[in-house]
């Protein structure tokens, strides 16, 4: 068996709770994880053509990451639709792609084969849910069948899915174990477990965590969420 850890961090625009946007601080809470994937949500700007709010050229600088080589929504973006997938150098993406969600607001995920030195591939969809529940169920039921679609490779997804229930909403999820390491949101006084994974056969997670620390409760309104998943040898 081996091990390898995933994680995802809804960034805020790189807007902390002090209303200042400051990527460094945001860069020193991605490198503190110590994972060696991790989903990232609202990467870009809002406005216009949705230039990069967490520039990849720091990215490269002071990580050992790259961004997974996914859609982006315009030039000077990072992510598409606010999200992006940063890989570990030495983690091999076999293929990947976008994925459209229905809903009434915009949405949607990324989905990528992954392929961990010495394991066996595996698919990962990181997902920034929408607002409403009746969008949020109908997005569950796409990803649903994007997982399942995928074996016999394991799946898993991963990110922020906006709900606050344990339960309602995960109506499409049967056969698959939800997980939510803890309250992240708001990252000044965590309260909501809005950040969660999703993990389907064949895929173990062996610990997992919120990541609080002082500078990650400053750094942006979500605190990170990372576990350690345990998948099978080649």
């Amino acid at each position: 068996m081996i091990c390898f850890r995933i994680a995802s961090y809804n960034l805020h625009k790189c807007v902390g709770g002090d209303g200042r946007a400051d990527p460094g601080r945001v860069l020193a809470v991605i490198n503190a994880l110590g994972a060696d994937v991790i989903a990232l949500q609202e990467v870009d700007r809002r406005m216009g053509a949705r230039p990069a709010a967490l520039p990849a050229r720091l990215i490269e600088a002071e990580t050992d990451f790259h961004r997974a080589p996914l859609p982006r929504t315009g030039p000077d973006s990072l992510g598409w639709h606010g999200q992006a997938v940063l890989i570990r150098r030495g983690i091999r993406v076999e293929e990947g792609g976008g994925l459209a969600l229905p809903g009434l607001e915009p949405r949607g995920a990324l989905w990528l084969r992954l392929a961990p030195e010495g394991a066996d591939p595996f698919v990962l969809i990181a997902a920034h849910l929408g607002l409403r529940r009746s969008d949020r169920r109908a997005q569950w039921a796409r990803i649903a069948e994007v997982m399942r679609a995928a074996a016999p490779a394991p799946a898993l997804a991963i990110g922020d899915f906006n709900e606050w229930r344990s339960k309602r909403g995960f109506e499409a999820l049967s056969g698959f174990e939800i997980h939510a390491p803890g309250p992240s949101f708001p990252a000044r006084a965590p309260l909501g477990r809005l950040d969660r994974i999703v993990a389907g056969p064949g895929l173990r997670l062996s610990r997992m965590g919120v990541f609080d620390s002082p500078l990650s409760r400053r750094a942006s309104d979500h605190l990170p969420i990372w576990a350690d998943v345990v998948g099978a040898l080649r």
